[in-house]
């Protein structure tokens, strides 16, 4: 059979029929853990009763109109994000590219009203942003860059959680408007940065007038513990991107902004045709409502614990183990050796992961999960982490 579908992934040989919470099953009927949540997406796991019923009500009565109407559900959710993030307005989009597409057309903006030319975004190795041509030009990745040159200008690439850095910047280039940094690199490698960091380009932006904005497309949505990453270091951004969890598998993204950041976009300077449209808007809105009336932000702290120490206890002993990283239950394990043959692995096992930077394997179960599933997630994966680096 001839397949059309575009050659852009090395997709893994098995199809999925359905899913129940934090458990998925192939079109043969075996039954697979899912510790990857759809690379963070399916916080609520699969076919949650309620984004299943808010999709359903909506479906039967409006899915589109357009962004030339207002629309009563989008009103809702931007009101309910900046109730959650203390920021002031909200762009609606499809995707966390999308979203962070916004962002970088909100600092350009920016920096042109001060008379910039040339406004310059700070951005950092090892970072992911997106595959769209600005997106991808704010990533620090060389390898998914290659062969889609010319890039787009005006960043600025420096290490990651390393402030010096950005101050040397700060001395020499007159034309940076904005920083741009996950609070967590995901794709980078589940690496979390000193405690002070984020508080610390907190302050640089305020000393030079920069916007601060933070792509919190993973670790956002009670991920790591709280509802945004950054919360954990008691600061706000000028400008955060959501996507992901945001719909638990239904397409939405958001760029919120705050203060300055909100006034820069006015009608006609940007807009998307489908983004924030009743049915996205009602799945999030589900979302948010099963995230606060469930504690969620509060048990992924707990989980992600709990699983971080069994993994300790587990591969303390395991020789080519590097270091075991996480924050609420966004989790990486980090080997001394490329490792990506784990996820065929664990797919013949019945559990689904992910290896991230050749050498990190990255676990984002979703917050539903429970005790017990924790509990076979610590025992599988550390099984076949063992049996990689001892057989």
């Amino acid at each position: 059979m001839t397949d059309h579908i575009m050659q852009t992934y090395v997709r893994q040989a098995v199809t999925f029929s359905h899913g129940k919470g934090a458990r998925l099953w192939d079109n043969n009927g075996k039954e697979y853990l899912d510790a990857l949540g759809g690379i963070a997406v399916t916080a609520l796991g699969h076919a949650h009763p309620a984004i299943t019923a808010a999709i359903c009500e909506q479906a039967g009565q409006l899915l589109h109109t357009s962004n030339i109407y207002s629309i009563a559900k989008q009103s809702q959710l931007a009101d309910s994000l900046c109730r959650l993030s203390a920021m002031d307005r909200v762009f609606f989009s499809n995707s966390g590219a999308e979203a962070n597409e916004a962002a970088i057309k909100l600092a350009r903006k920016y920096g042109h009203s001060k008379g910039i030319d040339v406004p310059t975004i700070i951005v950092m190795d090892g970072s992911f942003h997106g595959r769209t041509m600005a997106t991808l030009s704010a990533t620090g990745n060389r390898k998914i860059q290659a062969g889609f040159e010319p890039l787009v200008q005006g960043f600025v690439r420096v290490p990651y959680d390393d402030v010096e850095a950005v101050q040397r910047v700060a001395q020499n280039n007159t034309n940076v408007v904005a920083i741009l940094v996950e609070p967590i690199t995901g794709e980078g490698g589940i690496r979390i940065p000193d405690s002070q960091y984020l508080n610390t380009l907190r302050n640089i932006c305020d000393q030079h007038d920069w916007l601060l904005m933070l792509d919190e497309i993973q670790t956002g949505m009670c991920r790591t513990g709280r509802w945004f990453a950054h919360q954990h270091n008691a600061i706000q951004p000028d400008v955060m991107t959501l996507a992901k969890a945001l719909g638990n598998g239904v397409p939405i993204g958001a760029c919120l902004a705050r203060g300055k950041a909100a006034e820069v976009f006015m009608p006609g300077n940007h807009g998307s045709t489908y983004g924030g449209n009743p049915l996205a808007c009602s799945a999030a809105l589900a979302v948010i409502e099963t995230m606060e009336g469930d504690k969620l932000e509060q048990r992924a702290t707990v989980l992600g614990d709990r699983i971080a120490a069994d993994f300790q206890a587990r591969l303390a002993n395991i020789k080519g183990v590097v270091q075991i990283r996480h924050k609420g239950l966004m989790l990486g394990i980090e080997l001394d050796r490329p490792c990506t043959e784990l996820v065929k692995q664990g797919i013949d096992n019945g559990i689904l992961i992910n290896v991230t930077a050749e050498r990190v394997v990255r676990l984002l179960p979703a917050l539903i999960i429970t005790d017990t599933d924790a509990d076979q997630i610590t025992t599988k994966v550390s099984q076949l982490i063992a049996n990689f680096l001892q057989g």
